[in-house]
This record gives C-alpha cells, sequence and structure tokens, in this order.
C-alpha cells in the first residue's frame, strides 16, 4: 500500500489539496467581508456627510414645518422613502441586479442623511462625536465576537428581531400617550443591547452565507444586503447611544 505521507513518494502528502482549497476558501472568505465592511463604512460616512451639509446649510428647515414644529411634506417623504427602500431590497433582491441593489443603497444612505440632519440641531457637536466614536468602537468588538465565535446566533438573532418590533410599538406609545421621560431612557438601553445583538448576528451569518454564494452571481449581491444589515445596525445602535448620553443643545 502506498504511503500518502512518505516524501519519498512521488505523490502529494495526504491533505494537501484540501489544505490548498481552505487557503483559497479564507482569502476569498476574508476578501467578501472586507468589501461588505467597505460598503457599510462608505455608507455611513456618506449618511454623516450629507447630514452635516443639510443641517450646516440650513437645508433641514424644509424638512420642518416650523409652525408645529413636526414634519414637512417633504420631510415625511424623506423620512418614509427609506424604509420603502429597504423593503423594495429585501423582497426584490432575488430579482434585482447588484447594480440595482448598489444604487438603492446609496440612496438609502443619502436620504437617511438627510433625515437625520436633525441632530445636528438638537445635539451639540461633542456629545455627537463621542456616541459615534463609542458606537463605532462597540460595533467593532461586537463584529469580532460575531466573526470568531463558535456559538450559534441565530436563535439571539430571531429573537431580537421580535424586539425590535417591541421596541418601535414602545416608542410610538411613549410618543403619543405617556410622554415619559424615564421610559425613553429605558426604551433607548434596550435599544442598545438590541442592536448590539443583531450585529454580532448579522456578522456571522454573513460570514456563514458565503460559502453559499461564494463564486456565484448572487455573490454581489450577498456583499450589499449583508452590508445593508449592519449599516442599520450601526445607524440604530448610534441614535440610541445619542438618545442616551448626548447632550441637548440650549
Amino acid at each position: 500500500m502506498a504511503n500518502w505521507s512518505d516524501p519519498r513518494s512521488g505523490a502529494a502528502p495526504f491533505g494537501v489539496a484540501t489544505d490548498a482549497r481552505g487557503a483559497v476558501y479564507d482569502a476569498g472568505l476574508r476578501s467578501y467581508m472586507l468589501s461588505v465592511y467597505n460598503y457599510m463604512a462608505s455608507a455611513v460616512l456618506l449618511t454623516g456627510v450629507v447630514a452635516m451639509g443639510v443641517a450646516y446649510s440650513g437645508a433641514w428647515q424644509v424638512l420642518i414645518n416650523m409652525q408645529t414644529r413636526g414634519l414637512s411634506p417633504l420631510g415625511w417623504i424623506v423620512a418614509l422613502a427609506p424604509v420603502g427602500i429597504v423593503f423594495a431590497m429585501s423582497f426584490g433582491q432575488s430579482r434585482m441586479s447588484a447594480g440595482t441593489l448598489q444604487a438603492l443603497f446609496w440612496t438609502y444612505a443619502t436620504l437617511l442623511g438627510a433625515s437625520l440632519s436633525t441632530i445636528f440641531i438638537a445635539y451639540t457637536a461633542s456629545s455627537i462625536a463621542g456616541a459615534f466614536f463609542a458606537t463605532a468602537a462597540g460595533f467593532a468588538g461586537l463584529s469580532l465576537y460575531g466573526y470568531t465565535t463558535k456559538r450559534d446566533l441565530t436563535a439571539v438573532g430571531s429573537f431580537m428581531i421580535v424586539g425590535v418590533i417591541g421596541i418601535i410599538v414602545a416608542m410610538l406609545v411613549n410618543q403619543l400617550l405617556l410622554h415619559s421621560g424615564a421610559m425613553e431612557k429605558v426604551i433607548s438601553v434596550v435599544g442598545v443591547l438590541i442592536f448590539a445583538a443583531l450585529t454580532a448576528w448579522h456578522t456571522q451569518r454573513t460570514k456563514a452565507i458565503y460559502s453559499y454564494v461564494a463564486g456565484t452571481a448572487d455573490e454581489g449581491r450577498a456583499k450589499i444586503m449583508a452590508a445593508l444589515s449592519l449599516y442599520i445596525d450601526f445607524i440604530n445602535m448610534f441614535l440610541f447611544v445619542l438618545r442616551l448620553f448626548g447632550s441637548s443643545r440650549n
């Protein structure tokens, strides 16, 4: 019988082919994850630039009804359009090209930036910067955990999706009926925890999906959708941190 690990034989040692495939897979996975994070980080940057531009140019005033202090008709369009874009991307991703999804992704980040411009009016610049860097540090740690952990986070992620629905309902009830500052703090704490858990789960899911889409036509679409999930996690975690610790302008 041939000795597959004997260097004197002409055959390659057992496991070399497997190791080579593993190395190619790991390199592909790293490239895939890097692309996802590049999309996500670029979207966060775009949102921040648009938000600052709209805020400091005074264009935010067209989004607000100055008499009622509520949203103007244009403000409602800017606020609700991103929701429609997310639904369109989520339910239509299999029928859309990667280019179409990418265009919608950048449109979403731009509209959300315009919508978030009012935080520069409501909060001090230092508290916004502090909340951003705290969120960035937390996001990096949570994403690293999601990438490296051996624990299956599927059940956690599914539970957190239900939690998102619950927190939306709680926010509406508090805003329309209770008007409680204490309740707002509780909602913000829970919101940070929910989107922290979702960050870890979405990272793990992004890593797992690669094995199914690698080298296929679906790979480009998967990158955009993964970046969208992580982007939404980051933005929401940032907003809840800002509500918890941000200093309001006088």
